[in-house]
């Protein structure tokens, strides 16, 4: 059982008469005893204080300006209310726990929150995600919290850190947006649109241990340069990832470090950043964000939507949308480069209509009127016509996405636009595919398969050339910086309007007479022609 609540039994003593005025104020939060030896005794209400919206420190301020009880009652007044409003948060083994001489239940209830309560621990046990919202609702309700999870300026930066560079329009009100919502959201903006710059602002500007979670090691370097670029943080940065493990008060890590050392981590950082924020719902990564009791979060993100719907569960991690914006929205402002995105529509070889035609036939029959996500929930049942279906999907998809049409499409768009001096990004989902159109354009390659090393020199070289051709997979579809390329084709992809996103914002840093092109190479008459319309949505 709880223990009963102490304060609801304080007494103290008013000296002298009192008007009606001031009885009656008094009446507000206390019941009237009777005179003992010359005093009046009242003896706090809290029906009383909850019916007139008061807390019990509400009471004692009013009796300090009235001036008319007894000091030294009015002091053990305030020791004992410290004493008996006091609620305890302190993590250990995972959990919040919440102990208290004040009865719990009742507040919980009205939160809407039912915790399970430790008989032997004599306390409450909370995840962790839940102490912000713990922590408000008892200090909403005048009790004494005492914080052991992040004490008072325990977690603060050793200094404060100043932030040196300068915020767009649409950056400041993006931070504003996510200052207002308590510290809390999610911001959406295109790739080259500056996510991380509002993210070091947000960090200069809360002051407290910051933990950034990144998608890639490349990621990692690439917030390390931009704190040292934006603030004069530079001695408080530090990487924890791999074989580097540096914590520091401005921690970056991948989302792979901070999933197996997230029990380490979480006491220490009352302030997430979640670059690539769709990654969250992972079953994995989003323990992450669950096992933190960190009160600030910040979610950043190109395009938030998941196709599996799950993007909703980023928002119970980290917050909602505080803040969007299209990349026609900042292109109209003249913050991204101006952008025209080209269709270019191919014809299936005659061989690979003709199979593409009967994997059509056989989908349908195996379908048997059910939706896609109706045959995918069917699957994981075990159901064997919709495995089946499932299979012959993936196969008419690479016959679409691998045509020989769009590999000398490919060949023929990177030819004449080389010819005019661009920089083109090719972007693709196979890696033999990747590798035969770099063998036929002589472009450069880049996919997860090869080294580190070897990635950065290619980028290197890449970055360096005025006019040329990069041939990526998926590798580069988060967190590759090319600003002046200003031509992209895609081969081939998931069909996700994210990824789509993701692609087009690489081209979209703002150069001097610079206007981005997108070519989507696409084959008639298949899916491809819908999903690009999906894909592309609204700008």
């Amino acid at each position: 059982m709880e223990r009963e609540l102490g304060p609801w039994r304080l007494t103290f003593r008013v000296r002298g008469w009192l008007s009606d005025e001031v009885f009656g104020e008094i009446s507000r939060y206390a019941r009237y005893l009777g005179r003992d030896r010359g005093y009046g005794l009242f003896r706090i209400d809290p029906e009383r204080l909850r019916g007139n919206g008061l807390t019990l420190w509400d009471a004692i301020a009013s009796l300090e300006d009235l001036g008319v009880a007894v000091e030294e009652d009015l002091e053990a007044l305030k020791r004992a209310a410290e004493e008996a409003l006091r609620v305890v948060l302190e993590l250990r083994g995972g959990w919040v726990y919440i102990s208290s001489r004040v009865m719990l239940k009742p507040i919980l209830e009205e939160e809407g929150l039912s915790l399970p309560y430790d008989r032997e621990a004599r306390a409450y046990r909370a995840p962790p995600i839940m102490y912000p919202r713990l922590r408000e609702a008892f200090e909403r309700r005048g009790l004494k919290v005492e914080d052991r999870v992040f004490p008072p300026s325990s977690r603060s930066l050793p200094r404060p850190v100043r932030f040196t560079g300068e915020l767009r329009d649409y950056q400041e009100e993006a931070l504003e947006a996510w200052r207002k919502a308590g510290g809390r959201g999610v911001i959406v903006l295109p790739t080259g649109a500056g996510k991380t710059v509002v993210a070091i602002a947000a960090v200069a500007w809360a002051g407290v241990w910051s933990l950034i979670v990144v998608y890639t090691r490349d990621h990692v370097r690439q917030w390390i340069d931009a704190f040292r670029r934006f603030t004069d943080a530079h001695s408080l940065v530090g990487a924890y990832y791999g074989e580097e493990k540096r914590l520091a008060p401005i921690t970056v890590t991948t989302y792979q470090t901070a999933y197996r050392h997230i029990d380490r981590l979480a006491p220490l950082f009352p302030f997430l950043v979640f670059d690539e924020a769709h990654h969250i719902p992972a079953d994995k990564f989003k323990r992450i964000a669950s096992a933190s009791p960190a009160p600030y979060r910040m979610g950043l993100s190109a395009t938030i939507e998941r196709e599996d719907g799950r993007h909703e569960e980023v928002y119970s991690l980290v917050g909602g949308v505080v803040y969007s914006s299209s990349p026609g929205e900042l292109t109209r402002k003249g913050y991204l480069a101006p952008f025209v995105i080209r269709r270019v529509k191919v014809e299936l070889e005659e061989e690979e209509k003709r199979l593409y035609e009967d994997l059509k036939r056989k989908y349908r029959i195996l379908a048997r009127g059910r939706s896609f996500e109706k045959i995918l929930e069917d699957a994981r049942r075990g159901d064997p016509t919709a495995i089946e279906a499932i299979r012959v999907n993936t196969r008419m998809k690479e016959i679409v996405q691998l045509s020989e049409s769009k590999i000398r499409a490919v060949e023929k768009l990177v030819r004449e636009e080389l010819s005019r001096g661009s920089k083109v990004i090719v972007f693709t989902q196979y890696r033999r595919q990747a590798e035969e159109i770099a063998r036929r354009t002589g472009a450069l390659l880049l996919h997860g398969g090869l080294e580190r090393r070897v990635r950065e020199a290619t980028l290197a070289k890449f970055r360096a050339l005025k006019a040329g051709a990069l041939v990526v997979t998926t590798v580069g579809d988060e967190g590759l910086d090319i600003p002046d390329a200003n031509v992209g084709i895609l081969v081939s992809g998931t069909g996700s309007r994210r990824q789509f996103i993701q692609r087009l914002g690489r081209l979209l840093r703002p150069g001097e007479g610079k206007r981005a092109v997108l070519y989507e190479v696409i084959a008639r008459g298949t899916g491809e022609e819908l999903q690009s319309r999906r894909r592309r949505g609204r700008g």
